[in-house]
């Protein structure tokens, strides 16, 4: 009814008067009332139905955010032909990252324009990359973007369920392990490692003589830690009191060259005692050597 009375005032059409008559029925109540409305409602009622539909049907259609994109990238075409284009970017703090990088990861491409930029959002997509910590975004007008970022540092290797990453002090998996750059880091394993590998790598490292030659620190049921040096001796540590451990480690390599023996494992869990368990080639020229101590025993007697 709104289209027929659109196209009425367009085509100029009057209503004619019309004598009353016994045999005509009184008008409905809904095109009385449209009937009523001042020039141009239907007009502006069709455009506001065309524009619903639209809305409707991007939303229906899933395709909300690409509509969000077109709008943005429209407004942001109008600020950059007006003068507001990003010219220059300055980038300072990065380390491992590259500016392409710093720029994906802040949400900005090259058509961005600096007035529209809203540098709240952009320093919080930057915060979502786990490489940084902190960001601070400064827009200067007309034409220079500039980010200042603080790099987290690559701590050590932590390796679960057979993968590998790169992970920062406080825990945070920074990136897969791809990359030789970062081989020269500890290697911490095991459940819970990666947020108790500052502490005890703090620790270790106060016995140099152990720390160099360990290659990795195993954490074990989440509660304590193992040791596998470079040549494939375990050392289980206690679970209190590691760094008298670590210490008594230190004296007897020092006193008896004990990473030097033919052993496969040291147990240090309980406190009154240290248990060596000798290789297999060990384990039989011991036995062998016990036999024939006891042949000459028996010889003499």
């Amino acid at each position: 009814m709104g289209a027929l009375l659109l196209a009425r005032e367009w085509l100029g059409l009057r209503r004619r008067a019309v004598r009353p008559s016994i045999d005509r029925e009184p008008p409905r109540r809904l095109l009385g009332l449209l009937e009523r409305l001042p020039n141009r409602t239907g007009i502006a009622a069709t455009v506001l139905l065309l524009l619903g539909s639209a809305g409707l049907g991007v939303i229906k259609g899933g395709h909300v955010e690409e509509f969000s994109s077109a709008l943005s990238d429209a407004r942001n075409a109008v600020a950059n032909y007006a003068g507001f284009r990003i010219k220059t970017v300055v980038i300072n703090g990065r380390k491992q990252l590259t500016q392409d990088e710093v720029l994906a990861s802040g949400g900005v491409n090259g058509r961005s324009s600096l007035l529209f930029l809203d540098a709240a959002i952009v320093r919080d997509k930057l915060k979502g990359n786990p490489w940084i910590g902190d960001a601070t975004v400064l827009k200067l007008y007309p034409g220079q973007l500039r980010i200042d970022i603080v790099e987290r540092s690559a701590f050590a290797l932590w390796q679960q369920d057979g993968r590998v990453a790169v992970i920062a002090d406080d825990g945070a998996v920074l990136e897969p392990y791809l990359s030789r750059r970062f081989i020269s880091l500890p290697l911490v394993v095991g459940k819970g490692a990666e947020s108790h590998a500052r502490d005890f790598l703090a620790l270790l490292a106060q016995y140099p003589l152990v720390r160099a030659t360990t290659k990795a620190a195993i954490f074990v049921g989440e509660r304590r830690w193992n040791l596998r040096l470079n040549d494939g001796l375990d050392i289980r540590l206690p679970e209190h009191d590691v760094g008298n451990a670590l210490a008594a480690l230190t004296k007897f390599d020092k006193e008896d060259r004990l990473f030097s023996r033919d052993i496969v494992a040291v147990d240090m869990r309980l406190p009154d005692r240290l248990t060596v368990q000798l290789s297999e080639d060990a384990a039989k020229n011991r036995e062998e050597l016990f036999k024939k101590q006891s042949k000459k025993k028996a010889g003499d007697a």
